[in-house]
This record gives C-alpha cells, structure tokens and sequence, in this order.
C-alpha cells in the first residue's frame, strides 16, 4: 500500500488506462499546460502529449458534444469540468445526446464517455458554485453516477469508469482533492453500482456517500462511547444504487439515517427512503430520518455556510431520534 492524496488517485486512474488503451484521452479546461485546475492531471501533458490531453475553451457544450461525437466513433473520451455548476451549460449534450444514443440508434451506438470533476460546496464559493448534482444525473436513464469519498475508491472506480461502455457522470470535491489515504500499489478496479459498509455497528444505519459522509465518521465515534454502534455505508455508486447493501443493513440495525449534502426535495435519500420502506418497512423500528442541507440556495458567508451544511452535531441528533433517546 501507497498513501497518495485523491488528486493523484484520479491522474494515476487516468495516466493507467490511457497507457492500456490508447482510445483513452482527457479534454476539458486547463488540463494540459496548468495540469489541471486542482493538479488531477499533472503531468500527463508531458507524458501522453497535446493530441491526448487537450485544453479546451471554456465552452462546455461545445466540447461535450465533440466528446460525444468522439465516443461514437470508437475513442473513450473523459471529459473534465472545472466544477459540475460549468456542465449545466453542457448539460443538452450530456442528457439528450450522450445518455439516450444507445437507445435512440437502437444499440448501434455506445457512449463509452466519462464526464468528471468536482460537485456540491467547497467553502465561500456562493450559490452559483455550490450545487450538489448527483440527483439531478441520476435521474436520468442511460447514466451512471459515482461519488467516490476517498483516493482507494476514487481510483478503482474511475478506471471501472473509464473501461464501461456507457457515459458515467464521475463526481468529485474540491476539498478532497488534497485528502490523503492508502492506496493498493498494483492494479486494481472497484465495481460500480456497490456500496461499501465502511464501519459495522448494530443499533442504527447511517448511509451517505462523497465529501460528507466524514460527517457520519466523525458522528458514529462520538456515539460509539456512548455505547451506540452505527453501521456506517458508503454508496460510492449512486446509480445503480445498490438497494441490497442497504436493505440488508437495515434488517439488522431496524433504523436508519441518511446523509446527504443536497437540497431535500427529490434527492437520492429520498429514493432511498422510498425503496426501504417499500422493501423493508416491517424492519423499522423508527421513522427514516434524512439529513440534507437548508432549502435555500448556498450561502457566502461562513457563519451561514455551516448552518446550511449538515454536519456531525445533524447526524448525532438523528441517530438518538431513531433510536428514542
């Protein structure tokens, strides 16, 4: 095992597969000479050169459809934005073209495309900057989604990513970017659409997934000496969601909690609520809580900022709710 920071988990991902597969190239906004606006492509421009890793304009339609384009054509593109809020200019060519092709030309078409970088808040970065998309993609048949929270499962899963077949929406954060972890030294991959139990616990289930769920960690210690042990998943795929992971969690705890940092209305821990007290309602002990961020766009300042991100304190609460404490 090697401790690499996340960004370096991402261009390791990248700079193997594009070794494997010579169809594998990276576009996007400042890639190339600026190694990347956090540094996940550093390096590549020397080793792979300028008609593999590309600068492009700051024009995310323009340069999703030419991905999409190339895709159909046989090359397997990845596609980084300088932030998720950037693909909403981009985003006809992602829903309408690169998630429905295989579809629409009756199979004749694969899109083996990712489109990356990172998603949700990242500090005094204000509304327009800090929007959580993961729903918003998932949402829509014919793309995955994975929202890797540390550097293991964000390199595994980028090279399962970048080998499928069909586009995959690959959400980071910029504040993991510098995060640090041990990392397998030889190849390996991470299956997308499988959850992870990171931490076992019997009392309660906690699910989240990305930048967030050190929330649930740091919730689950402190209830620990307590004497309240929480199962804590990591979805690390969002679509396909794996419902099993969960339903099997909560037939042992019979109480769960979700963490997510996304406005509440139609998010992911809604589907998650709805598909566990469809499949396992006579397992709860307790109503479902979920926990998400304030129902208002993002706000700059800092003291606003922490009472729109949920946190540790949120989860805690939650837990001893369920639990009737």
């Amino acid at each position: 095992m090697k401790t690499i920071q996340f960004r370096e988990a991402i261009c390791e991902a990248m700079s193997e597969e594009m070794r494997r597969d010579e169809s594998v190239y990276l576009m996007g906004e400042e890639v190339a000479e600026y190694n990347g606006a956090y540094k996940a492509s550093k390096g590549m421009l020397d080793e792979f050169g300028e008609l593999r890793v590309i600068d492009t304009p700051i024009a995310e339609l323009g340069f999703s459809g030419i991905a999409i384009g190339s895709a159909m054509n046989g090359n397997r593109p990845i596609v980084e934005y300088m932030t998720f809020n950037f693909s909403l200019v981009g985003i006809d060519q992602i829903i309408n073209n690169a998630a429905k092709m295989r579809q629409m030309s009756g199979g004749q078409f694969n899109i083996p495309i990712v489109f990356r970088g990172p998603t949700a808040s990242a500090g005094q970065l204000a509304a327009t900057h800090s929007q959580a998309f993961e729903s918003w993609y998932a949402n829509c048949p014919g793309l995955k989604v994975v929202v890797p929270s540390n550097p293991k499962d964000a390199k595994g899963l980028l090279k399962s990513a970048i080998r499928d077949d069909d586009p995959v929406i690959f959400m980071e954060s910029e504040q993991m970017y510098g995060d640090k972890a041990e990392v397998p030294e030889g190849e390996y991959l991470i299956p997308l659409g499988v959850a992870e139990i990171k931490r076992q616990g019997t009392d309660v289930t906690i699910v989240s997934f990305g930048k967030i769920i050190k929330e649930a960690y740091k919730a689950a210690n402190v209830l620990s000496e307590e004497g309240i042990e929480c199962e804590v998943i990591d979805l690390r795929t969002v679509r396909p969601l794996d419902h099993k992971t969960i339903l099997e969690s909560v037939k042992k705890t019979n109480r769960l909690v979700i963490l997510e940092e996304a406005w509440p209305f139609g998010n992911i821990s809604t589907e998650i609520t709805y598909q566990v007290q469809e499949q396992a309602f006579d397992y709860l002990d307790a109503p479902i809580i979920k926990i998400n961020t304030a129902d208002t766009p993002a706000p700059f300042s800092p003291v606003l900022l922490a009472e729109w991100l949920p946190n540790s304190t949120d989860v805690i609460k939650a837990v001893k709710k369920v639990l009737y404490k």
